[in-house]
């Protein structure tokens, strides 16, 4: 079995984000920010582990 690169759980983390955006026009506008949030905070990690690469 080979290891999963480090980033793979960033990799994950912004894969999940993105998902919990499909159908978000149908979910309150109250709960948009939290999901924006989550996906660019996914995001933000991600592209900082890169310097890690």
């Amino acid at each position: 079995m080979t290891e999963a690169p480090e980033h793979y759980g960033a990799v994950e983390a912004v894969s999940t984000a993105l998902d919990d955006l499909v159908g978000l026009e149908e979910l309150p506008l109250t709960e948009h920010v939290a999901r924006y949030d989550a996906a660019h905070s996914a995001l933000t990690v991600a592209l900082t582990s890169i310097d890690q690469v």
